[in-house]
């Protein structure tokens, strides 16, 4: 069994670790989950190890990461969501979200997603949260505009070498 430190009545958020490269692959190594992630839009195996490096990396040094969330009811790994840290801005954050495809069109990713926002503004206190996401991934923008994210325009994004539509969601509580 998983230890949780986030949890809703169907999802649970786990910690990236060294002895989860089995699970990492199992996401971050299926096309249908990468190809609005990177420029070819598959991972190779290096690329999932530096991945799952990266969150480890972030957990240790900022206490955040895109955590794993598993199905409470069957214990099996529906994706990761999460922050990072936003280089350009202090106490600001990136929010971002894969999910397996078995997973995605049942709410999962508004439900995690809104888990982690409020995870964002109240313990770590963030003044703002920002996401973004391939130009040609509908299902994010319609999920981004539903959590009350604003568009703010368009980033170079160097993994894709793309443009990304850009949005931002300022913290009304503080």
């Amino acid at each position: 069994m998983k230890d949780f430190f986030m949890e809703t009545n169907r999802i649970g958020f786990s910690k990236w670790k060294d002895t989860d490269l089995n699970l990492s692959i199992q996401l971050w190594g299926d096309q249908d989950v990468t190809r609005f992630i990177c420029a070819n839009g598959k991972f190779s195996n290096q690329d999932i190890s530096n991945r799952l490096g990266t969150e480890i990396f972030n957990e240790k040094h900022y206490h955040i990461q895109y955590w794993p969330i598993f199905e409470l009811a069957s214990g099996e790994l529906i994706g990761c969501c999460g922050l990072r840290p936003f280089k350009s801005e202090a106490n600001s954050y990136e929010m971002g979200i894969h999910l397996c495809k078995k997973y995605w069109r049942m709410g999962y990713a508004f439900e995690a997603s809104k888990l982690v926002i409020n995870y964002g503004f109240t313990v770590l206190k963030a003044e703002k949260l920002y996401a973004g996401h391939h130009p040609e991934n509908e299902a994010s923008e319609k999920l981004l505009t539903k959590l009350g994210f604003r568009y703010i325009g368009k980033n170079y994004y160097e993994p894709t070498g793309l443009y990304h539509p850009s949005y931002e969601l300022i913290n009304d509580r503080l």
